[in-house]
């Protein structure tokens, strides 16, 4: 009997290997095509130095991965993935993100995690959606990388506010002391990945959470970044 071929989630078309999910040339194409600061994901002059705002005020991390800015096919995947219940798509998004970590790798010699954490939902939302797309992300990112992952590594102790309907002060006000570290993690390369950041509230409250509890660095790996 003849099986029926994969096809690339983005252009459709047959795939080589069907697990892969978006083929090499889309994965080539929604790569983001401009100069961004290593360390927070903006626009920059120079991919290896940090930027003059890093320069002025570094976020908490020391290295922030993207693949791409949050426009369209990758953001309408993101979409499908969290409110059309694709869980399907995740695996693809996350080989999206290994390939962008691994070019770094070889780029500028990124330090691979001891442990990866993924971005907590408050568990009412967990409960509406059925899944945190941050875990969909991390499972095969952590068998792939051989590097430890819990979805309990993180938790949020508290509801906030919808982050998209606030400004970036209020989203910084909104997530104060909203997580809690379940783990410990002195001395250990860690990193944090969502799927989208934004101002990048969220990931600096986690990322500032580590760091107190003595992580040695802190890394944020995301498939959108906004610019």
């Amino acid at each position: 009997m003849l099986t029926v071929p994969g096809l690339c989630w983005l252009c459709r078309m047959p795939l080589a290997l069907g697990h892969w999910g978006i083929c090499s040339v889309c994965a080539q194409s929604v790569r983001c095509r401009v100069c961004l600061c290593p360390q927070c994901g903006l626009l920059a002059t120079h991919a290896t130095l940090p930027c003059g705002r890093c320069l002025q005020k570094s976020p908490p991390w020391q290295r922030l991965v993207t693949v791409s800015d949050y426009t369209p096919p990758l953001s309408s995947l993101i979409h499908q993935l969290k409110f059309s219940r694709r869980c399907e798509i995740a695996v693809a998004l996350s080989r999206l993100l290994l390939q962008e970590v691994l070019l770094a790798r070889r780029a500028t010699g990124l330090r691979l995690p001891d442990r990866i954490v993924s971005v907590p939902l408050w568990q009412r939302r967990h409960w509406r959606r059925g899944f945190n797309q941050s875990d969909l992300l991390c499972r095969p990112l952590a068998r792939w990388l051989g590097c430890a992952w819990d979805s309990q590594s993180v938790t949020r102790v508290r509801a906030t506010a919808t982050q998209h309907h606030l400004s970036a002060r209020l989203r910084k006000r909104n997530l104060k002391n909203a997580f809690r570290l379940e783990l410990p993690v002195r001395g250990l390369h860690m990193v944090i990945v969502d799927d989208v950041v934004t101002t990048g509230s969220t990931v600096a409250e986690i990322a500032q959470l580590l760091l107190r509890n003595g992580a040695a660095t802190v890394q944020v790996w995301c498939l959108c970044r906004t610019l």
